[in-house]
């Protein structure tokens, strides 16, 4: 404690309030102010080390740097990273609420004499990317404890779950293979521009002008698509048309690259710019190579491209085109995540599902619970989880299995079926869609974040955040309990 600081116990949030950040701050105050919990969760930030400001240019530098004020400390991390997904807020949000709101700054331990420290949206950027989905999973199951602890669940008491699969969506355009060429040439023609700044490129100069002719044919094309003609000779007509631009199209990118490719020669062996500041150049153009070759094989010769040779974006490569069946919603662009929800709210588990379907991860799930909460002992599923090989498996790591079977049921799994508790957990098991919806809400519906560390950073937080998120109420409602009693009292 330092003078004019309010003690984070003393805090006064408001419970009547129905925002967002209220309950979250409170989950956050019972974290502080339970001594064992604070003790479990520090121990677990002191692995995360933060920046410090090294001038007022805003550069950064590792906290052991010999100079420089200190940027944030670990509990300021923490607390403006569940913000910004308790509240499903981007960094320009959490930077105004950092240096405004009142009840925040007391949390983050701002008093009097610091009551002119103001956060840069670099700061928070560079500090906020510290946590490790793992640091994240173990302060989830300590904060999960805690919430055990406030319900009064004894911690040998068996602990139910339910497990489903969403999309988490990337932040991405509809991909098509013209657009992503057009990505490709546009990201290429940009580089080439940054370094003729200091190397004076040759064949730049009308550069805006060579990006605005290589879209103007990429519009053509997306207008001769939209044609709706039925009559035969002015779909035989269009299509040649279509034909024609496409190759008119994929020449001119041939022809940039071309002129990429010197330019990269001249930087390489005129001017000895190393390889490695060089790598976007050979990234985007593969990207290139392969698009223009997608392109020609699709429209030219008529061939339909394999899925797994298709690319969904070239900034998020990890991004995969993902088609549930699921009424209104064709196709989604994301990664699966899914998600080990207990009977009072908790998210107890949470698993990135790269290049993965529902059957593949259930034991994987119901194994990595299990190491957090032995004591889990029943769980849901629905029949995307469905396999005889899970159905074996899964009977004996738990004692009480719901997974519905796929396809025709036999006189045994039809007895198994219609049993009246598998009835009755099959019918709670709707609940998770609840759990889903709010991560959804919190943060969870589209990943901001680039990179598939970046994607499993963000997915981690939020699952973090809505427990924290959880604790909160149950604080929150006890509160209001009381205050109504003292009314009631007076």
């Amino acid at each position: 404690m330092q003078i004019g600081q309010t003690d984070i116990a003393s805090i006064n949030i408001d419970v009547t309030s129905r925002d967002d950040i209220p309950v979250i701050l409170l989950g956050l105050q019972h974290i502080y102010t339970t001594l064992p919990l604070r003790t479990a969760v520090f121990k677990i930030l002191e692995e995360v080390i933060p920046y410090k400001e090294a001038d007022d240019s805003g550069s950064l530098a590792p906290v052991d740097a010999n100079k420089g004020r200190p940027g944030m400390d670990q509990w300021n991390i923490l607390v403006l990273g569940s913000l910004r997904l308790g509240l499903s807020a981007d960094f320009d949000r959490i930077q105004e609420l950092a240096n405004q709101h009142q009840t925040l700054r007391l949390m983050l331990g701002h008093g009097l004499l610091t009551a002119d420290k103001n956060y840069r949206l670099q700061t928070l950027k560079d500090n906020l990317a510290l946590f490790t989905p793992d640091i994240m999973a173990r302060i989830n199951v300590e904060v999960i404890r805690a919430g055990h602890q406030l319900l009064d669940i004894d911690i040998h008491e068996m602990i139910k779950a339910r497990c489903d699969s969403f999309v988490l969506k990337t932040n991405v355009h509809f991909p098509t293979d013209i657009n992503l060429l057009y990505d490709a040439i546009r990201v290429l023609i940009r580089d080439c521009v940054y370094w003729s700044k200091d190397y004076a490129l040759p064949e730049w100069r009308q550069h805006q002008y060579n990006l605005r002719q290589f879209k103007a044919l990429y519009r053509k094309i997306q207008k001769l698509r939209h044609s709706t003609s039925k009559d035969e000779n002015k779909k035989r007509a269009k299509a040649l048309q279509i034909c024609e631009a496409h190759q008119a199209y994929i020449d001119l990118a041939q022809f940039y690259l071309e002129r990429v490719t010197r330019s990269v020669e001249l930087l390489k062996n005129t001017h000895n710019v190393p390889e490695v500041l060089l790598s976007d150049f050979a990234i985007f153009h593969e990207h290139a190579d392969r698009q223009i070759d997608q392109i020609k094989r699709r429209v030219l010769e008529g061939e339909k491209i394999p899925h797994a040779e298709k690319v969904f974006s070239l900034f998020q490569p990890h991004t995969e085109w993902i088609s549930k069946g699921k009424a209104g919603v064709p196709v989604e662009l994301g990664i699966r995540m899914c998600i080990m929800e207990d009977t009072h709210g908790f998210i107890l588990h949470h698993h990135v599902m790269q290049k993965e379907t529902d059957d593949k991860i259930a034991l994987e799930m119901i194994n990595a619970t299990q190491l957090n909460f032995p004591s889990l002992n029943a769980c849901s599923f629905d029949k995307g989880f469905h396999s005889p090989e899970n159905q074996r498996q899964l009977k004996e790591k738990l004692d009480h299995v719901v997974l519905p079977k796929k396809g025709r049921l036999s006189n045994a799994d039809k007895r198994r079926e219609y049993d009246k508790d598998f009835v009755q957990a099959k019918k709670q098991h709707s609940a998770v869609e609840s759990a889903i919806n709010a991560l959804q809400v919190h943060g969870l519906n589209k990943c901001p974040d680039h990179g598939i560390e970046g994607f499993e950073r963000y997915a981690a937080l939020a699952v973090l955040s809505r427990n924290i998120q959880k604790v909160g109420c149950i604080v929150r409602d006890r509160k209001r309990k009381l205050l109504e009693e003292q009314k009631q009292a007076a």
